[in-house]
């Protein structure tokens, strides 16, 4: 993704999500690289994820920077 030591960023996500795949999708082919943690199939995922917003996706920079949705979308 970008210089040494960066972190990725993490994706809270659905799997049933629309806006969670146009996501993944859109940053797989930019060549974003991003962590994924699927609230519907691990409950630590979800107990992490509420802790920053209601609705996904969520994505937590290493900066501490959080944005829900993706292209003014929610899941």
């Amino acid at each position: 993704m970008s210089g040494k030591g960066a972190k990725q960023p993490i994706v809270y996500t659905l799997a049933t999500c629309p806006t969670c795949i146009k996501l993944k999708k859109s940053w797989k082919q930019r060549g974003i690289a991003f962590e994924e943690r699927q609230v519907d199939e691990n409950q630590a995922h979800l107990d992490e994820a509420v802790q920053y917003a209601n609705a996904v996706p969520i994505v937590v920079y290493s900066d501490g920077r959080v944005e829900q949705g993706f292209d003014g979308e929610h899941g």
